[in-house]
């Protein structure tokens, strides 16, 4: 066939696949309908990983499965759109990493609220002002992220997701990084740049602020400022990439969780996130830790924070693996409760399995 000719049998796909998405959409409509008078969730985390795994599933190729993953996220936020705008509280302001993790999640076709801080987001979730919010949890490199620990501590939110995406640091400025005297970023931005910025910019101050596009804001009106953000940012605010990919770490990663009133149903594949803390007194840890063990509970991950009530007592945040309605998860939890002061489900949730 010649070059015109498949261009043409590619305008007659076109027109199938508009009217197969539309058609799709019509039935959107209806389950929509359906959902607003039994009062069910527009946006069901369990429902979304089904959808994805059995295009996945059905998938033959030659296009790879994150590609189609990533077109039908923006079907199901057009869906959103048709059934209910959902609004997602972030970071802000636009252009920080926060927000392009929740536009990866929710797509194009919902509300985003930029907030001034991660504790506003828990706010605005807490208050139903937003549907859900997307915060950041942990880095690969840089570690926990204490302002979102704070949050689940304080709040009464729940998790019912996560996001995992790959995170590159660029050096921003409109003017030559000779002449740079200021840097502008959030502290644990700096952490995961710390040695570029000891080898390449040791001369500069490095200041803090709540996000990374709030640094590239400022670098945009103040002579000699520089910000370290994404390459998004770059183009919201006007500034020059100076140097790209500074990070420490190449594979630098940033897992955010999905916070909303409810957490998730189970799919067969979940995570489950607990809050607790115990007694001052030798082998309160390891009698929790040891239940789990018991249960053949796969711990993912463990953190803790400070008790700003009490002096040298902690509370500790525990990953694994399953759904807290599991029978053998449900058991162990019980089990758990006894050895602690205080026991939390924060949410159990699909598991993210890819970088996006």
């Amino acid at each position: 066939m010649s070059l015109e000719e498949l261009r043409k049998k590619i305008d007659e796909i076109d027109a199938k696949l508009v009217e197969l998405v539309n058609e799709r959409a019509r039935v959107v409509v209806d389950i929509g309908k359906l959902k607003t008078n039994a009062s069910v969730p527009i946006y069901a985390p369990d429902r979304e990983k089904a959808v994805l795994d059995k295009i996945a599933a059905v998938n033959q190729g030659p296009l790879p499965n994150a590609t189609l993953v990533a077109i039908w996220r923006e079907l199901m936020s057009g869906s959103f759109f048709l059934e209910r705008p959902l609004r997602i509280a972030y970071l802000g302001p636009a252009g920080s990493f926060s927000h392009t993790a929740a536009l990866l999640k929710f797509g194009q076709s919902v509300e985003y609220e930029g907030v001034a801080d991660i504790r506003a987001i828990f706010d605005e979730v807490s208050k139903a002002h937003c549907d859900f919010g997307v915060v950041p949890v942990e880095n690969s490199a840089g570690g926990g992220v204490r302002e979102t620990l704070d949050g689940f501590i304080e709040s009464d939110v729940l998790i019912c997701g996560e996001v995992h995406m790959a995170i590159h640091h660029n050096l921003l400025a409109n003017c030559p990084i000779d002449r740079i005297e200021r840097i502008y970023s959030q502290p644990e931005v700096f952490a995961q740049c710390r040695n570029w910025l000891s080898s390449m910019a040791k001369e500069a101050e490095t200041i803090p602020v709540a996000s990374s596009a709030k640094a590239a804001e400022r670098a945009r009106t103040e002579p000699g400022a520089a910000a370290i953000a994404s390459i998004v940012a770059a183009e919201i605010y006007g500034l020059k990439i100076l140097c790209p990919d500074i990070e420490d770490i190449a594979n630098n990663v940033t897992r955010f969780l999905v916070i909303a009133k409810e957490d998730a149903k189970p799919t067969g594949d979940d995570k489950t996130i607990i809050l607790f803390s115990t007694a001052h007194r030798t082998g309160a840890l390891v009698d929790v830790l040891n239940v789990f063990k018991d249960y053949d509970i796969n711990m993912t991950n463990i953190g803790s924070r400070p008790n700003r009530k009490r002096e040298w007592e902690y509370y500790f945040f525990v990953d694994f693996l399953g759904h807290r309605s599991d029978k053998h998860v449900a058991t162990a939890l019980d089990e758990a409760r006894r050895h602690c002061l205080q026991l939390s489900v924060l949410g159990s949730f699909p598991r993210s399995t890819t970088v996006l």
